[in-house]
């Protein structure tokens, strides 16, 4: 059963208007669940959060090397960014790497996530095309390791081709999971996308961490640590890449400075890998966290102001830190006249379990 209060309100005039419904799981580098709301273990489509684990599975092909991608282009590849100049070009840069047109990419363009670059497209009466979609950067590299593992790339989207079913692997390895365990739809960006319990997408992104703490080439790492440590460290050199100016994955990765990683999921999932410190430790953690959280209503407003909540409960980051993320916590509900006409708060507490099996709080 899932507790009645695991859920975030919204009000006008101090009368409730909505519940927002909250599943998220917190787990340590070994998998281990430390603090859940609502069902940790929900089936839960990843959707673009499960970028980080697809450009693995392309960077473990030889196409990285042979074609001259760098870390900006890793960045691009575990992006949902918002169609800016510099997302723009650089996919284009990414597409003449690899003597690749926008023709072979089997996306679309579709509004920008930013509202700034929308208005600025509506001035121009500009139509966005392949290479403005946000997942431009995965599917340039999806070309890529298609070339690279000898199999043709006209149908690279498709869910039997050798591409696609190198990342099923590779996601299922991540999981920890066997790949029957993990079930597949199609995305938004026309690519497959994999569903598993949430609790997994926090065991993912815990190894993304925990491999970041290892670091790249250090005695005893395995070649897949290395390149989840790169993985880590585009994400983290490049957060404007990652998301856009004023989005919240961009400002959560800078406001933390190398210490996390965050990626957004559409309706509403979201997934933070922690390096680990003494934070971490607080929490009984052994090493790294992950953490992973799913809005039920899909709703993307709520779901920023959650995973602030969650931070600030689990008192990851200094306070400083976590106020550069302070207009995406309690974001002001207004009219069309700026007056504030309500609030978002949050009943929920993060639960956990002492070894004994009593309940706890995290300590912030």
């Amino acid at each position: 059963m899932i507790p009645s209060e695991d859920f975030v309100v919204t009000d006008r005039g101090g009368i409730v208007e909505n519940r927002h419904r909250v599943h998220a799981a917190v787990v340590d580098a070994t998998g281990r669940l430390l603090y859940a709301l609502g069902n940790p273990t929900r089936l839960t489509l990843a959707r673009s959060a499960a970028k980080p684990a697809q450009a693995l599975a392309i960077l473990e092909t030889d196409g990285f090397e042979r074609y001259g991608f760098d870390d900006a282009d890793l960045a691009l590849m575990c992006a949902s960014h918002s169609s800016e100049e510099r997302h723009i070009v650089r996919t284009r840069t990414m597409l003449s790497k690899i003597q690749a047109e926008e023709a072979d990419l089997r996306c679309g363009g579709h509004p920008s996530l930013s509202e700034n670059v929308n208005r600025a497209w509506i001035k121009q009466d500009y139509t966005p095309t392949a290479v403005c979609s946000n997942c431009s950067g995965k599917h340039v590299g999806m070309i890529a390791g298609a070339r690279a593992i000898g199999a043709g790339a006209d149908d690279y989207h498709l869910p039997d081709h050798p591409m696609q079913l190198v990342v099923k692997r590779t996601v299922a390895e991540l999981c920890d999971l066997d790949p029957q365990d993990v079930e597949w739809g199609i995305d938004g960006c026309n690519l497959p996308t994999p569903a598993f319990p949430l609790d997994r997408l926090a065991r993912l992104y815990a190894k993304l961490a925990s491999a970041a703490d290892r670091g790249e080439g250090r005695e005893g790492s395995s070649t897949r640590d290395a390149a989840l440590a790169r993985i880590f460290r585009a994400m983290a050199c490049y957060p404007e890449l990652v998301a856009g100016e004023g989005r919240y994955c961009t400002v959560l990765m800078r406001a933390f400075d190398g210490a996390m990683i965050g990626k957004l999921g559409a309706d509403a999932s979201y997934a933070i890998g922690v390096r680990a410190s003494d934070d971490t430790r607080r929490l009984g953690a052994d090493g790294a966290l992950g953490i992973s959280v799913k809005i039920e209503d899909g709703n993307i407003e709520i779901l920023y102001a959650v995973v602030t909540e969650i931070l600030e409960q689990l008192g990851v980051g200094s306070s400083e830190r976590r106020r550069q993320l302070a207009e995406f916590h309690r974001p002001r509900r207004v009219n069309t006249m700026g007056i504030t006409t309500g609030g978002v708060s949050f009943p929920f507490k993060l639960r956990g379990s002492k070894p004994d099996g009593e309940n706890s709080r995290p300590a912030a």
